[in-house]
């Protein structure tokens, strides 16, 4: 059955991966892993930025800077000396459910051994590691003309679903089915904004450059800059949500540029006093930095959308690690429900970190998945 609406994904799968072992956990608009330290909270986050960047086409090594990390910690080599890790997700949209795992070797050498790329029930496309000394993998994909497969070489450190594109010719009815789920795979993990806001870096003026926001929220005093003056209605919704949010009256968020060619934020207290953001709690920073970029979207975060693919047809999804980390109970009650209303919409979904999840499985439109150590 064909589908409409935006691809997104519904699960992401923890085969083997870090602390984790055959865990599968469901994902929908707006969804926090809640557990104590420990439990894996982060280690998720990272395998789906890691998919999604492979998904953008970069290489094995950029995706996973510390492989070794990512084994299982029990996990012992075989007699190659070989070990490694596995990682999946669900991709659904018009072509309904299309499932992708990945088999990764991280030892003695860094290589993608082994992909899967399959729907219904078929498999749309396998690779697998035939000749350990060449730095391809063999792979074989739906066909269904004259030849049921078909088979090529593909490099072993680029994901094998993200190069499709170059290599099926689209003729038959087969080759147009594994295009569409490639695509609809692709365009549901490509466009992530991985986020984890340091006060640290945030409280100090910094010069003027692109407008689009770092994952750290390093730049926050330039983006607030550009909002400022390019959405109105956005940035009166990012005022009341600082005002709910921060200590004192809050008339306005603002920025101004130096002479230096540098820019400093504060906030107008409407009274004639501005007060720098150097000067608020790391709680309060935070805060600010995710209202600002659960109100914001693609063209202000620092993404990497589908260039082929029209906006409208992609959901921006926003790693939030830590999302309550610094907050008090009203902030980050605050937090959740901003990102509840913005999911709602369809155009952005979020995937959090929470220590404590008291009182937000009841919170209308939040997936609650509880991790344990």
């Amino acid at each position: 059955m064909v589908r409409s609406g935006r691809s997104h994904l519904t699960e992401l799968r923890l085969s083997a991966f870090a602390g984790h072992r055959r865990v599968a956990l469901p994902l929908g608009p707006f969804t926090l892993f809640a557990g104590p330290s420990g439990c894996g909270k982060s280690s998720a986050l990272r395998a789906y930025e890691a998919l999604a960047r492979l998904a953008g086409g970069i290489g094995l090594g950029e995706a996973f800077p510390d492989p070794v990390g990512c084994v299982p910690e029990r996990a012992r080599p075989d007699a190659q000396r070989r070990r490694g890790f596995r990682i999946g997700c669900t991709a659904d949209g018009p072509q309904g459910p299309v499932r992708l795992d990945v088999a990764v070797q991280a030892e003695p050498e860094l290589r993608i051994v082994g992909e899967r790329l399959s729907a219904d029930g078929v498999v749309l496309l396998q690779t697998a590691l035939r000749d350990p000394s060449r730095p391809w993998v063999q792979a074989a994909w739906h066909t269904a003309g004259q030849s049921p497969v078909t088979r090529a070489p593909l490099p072993d450190d680029r994901l094998g679903t993200a190069l499709l594109p170059l290599r099926v010719a689209g003729k038959t009815d087969g080759q147009r089915r594994v295009l569409a789920a490639a695509e609809q795979m692709v365009v549901a993990l490509r466009s992530v904004f991985a986020c984890d806001p340091r006060p640290d870096r945030m409280r100090g003026r910094v010069p003027v450059g692109s407008g689009r926001l770092l994952g750290g929220c390093d730049n926050l005093a330039d983006v607030l800059w550009r909002t400022r003056v390019e959405c109105g209605r956005r940035h009166a919704q990012l005022v009341a949500a600082v005002r709910a949010g921060c200590a004192g009256p809050v008339a306005d968020v603002a920025s101004e540029v130096l002479g230096d060619g540098t820019v400093r934020a504060l906030l107008d207290r409407g009274d004639g006093v501005r007060t720098e953001l150097g000067r608020l709690g790391d709680g309060e920073l935070r805060y600010l930095a995710l209202s600002l970029v659960l109100l914001t979207g693609p063209g202000v975060l620092e993404v990497d959308p589908v260039g082929e693919v029209p906006e409208a047809m992609q959901t921006l999804t926003v790693l939030a690690d830590g999302l309550d980390r610094g907050l008090d109970p009203g902030q980050r009650a605050e937090v959740v429900r901003l990102a509840a209303r913005m999911c709602e919409r369809g155009h952005i979904r979020v995937v959090g970190a929470v220590s404590d999840a008291s009182g937000l499985a009841e919170a209308d439109g939040v997936t609650v998945v509880h991790l344990e150590p």
